[in-house]
């Protein structure tokens, strides 16, 4: 490495007069890397320069005590993202919690049909997980997505705040009805792994629909057409459905680079 000389470095500290734009070009990437030539140039600096560097720093020093703190801005931020989505959320849930409500009204009114409330569990918390994480809905969703706060966390926090909501309205109706807790719970929370776990490939929102209308179709509507549950909503299927939702569970954090992905189908 190949060092200014004093006189070079004399000359660029009074302002590199008789100095070509290379010159001045390769002190500057030479002092970038070698701190004992920075200081061959602080002890050549001419002392008009010395004082003026002073006296700035000693305005900034000033200046950085006197100052008040910054605003949280951050903060503030993400609570105005968390209302914004949680108005967006809370139709959905309201509705959800209605047709549950509904389904214990007609569990009432009509015993003699198959449980309404067993059927609509499982299917229970897809609206609200489908809206959880979806680009149709949010209104800040690619604003989040794109955050490093983004990806299965936020979306196993979001569903949470699903069944925060839905989990207590079915526990209600469970006991109002008297039918077996573990077949209202169980295929809940079996149903929203089910829909993170492949959403995660087809996005959330597709996966909800799916499932939701595969249920339907495979077991609410011929229970209803039959007047008889469907086995796997007889008393002995909640060992099923605990090993069910329990190797759902499992997969999911394996799939958690998928969430990551900004795909049309979110």
């Amino acid at each position: 490495m190949t060092h200014p000389t004093t006189m070079v470095l004399a000359r660029y500290a009074d302002g590199g007069r008789g100095l070509d734009d290379a010159v001045l070009w390769s002190i500057e990437v030479h002092l970038d890397a070698c701190a004992a030539c920075r200081g061959h140039l602080a002890a050549n600096a001419p002392p008009a320069m010395t004082d003026l560097l002073d006296r700035v720093a000693v305005s900034l020093d000033q200046a950085i005590h006197t100052s008040p703190l910054p605003a949280r801005q951050r903060t503030r931020a993400g609570a105005v993202r968390r209302r914004r989505f949680a108005w967006t959320l809370l139709p959905w849930l309201a509705v959800t919690v209605a047709v549950v409500g509904c389904g214990v009204l007609l569990d009432s009114a009509e015993p003699r049909l198959p449980s309404l409330v067993l059927l609509l569990a499982p299917v229970a918390p897809l609206p609200g997980v489908a809206v959880a994480w979806s680009r149709r809905i949010d209104p800040v969703w690619e604003l989040i997505a794109t955050t490093p706060a983004a990806g299965l966390a936020m979306v196993l926090r979001r569903a949470l705040a699903v069944l925060v909501v839905v989990l207590p309205a079915l526990l209600a109706a469970g006991v109002s009805t008297g039918i077996s807790l573990a077949l209202v719970l169980l295929p809940c929370l079996a149903f929203t792994a089910a829909t993170l776990a492949l959403g995660a490939f087809i996005g959330v929102r597709r996966a909800a629909i799916g499932l939701g209308a595969a249920w339907s179709a495979a077991v609410l509507l011929p229970s209803l057409a039959t007047g008889s549950l469907s086995p796997v909503l007889q008393p002995g299927s909640s060992g099923v459905w605990l090993v069910t939702t329990v190797a759902l569970a499992a997969i999911i954090p394996f799939a958690s680079t998928h969430f990551r992905r900004l795909t049309s189908g979110n």
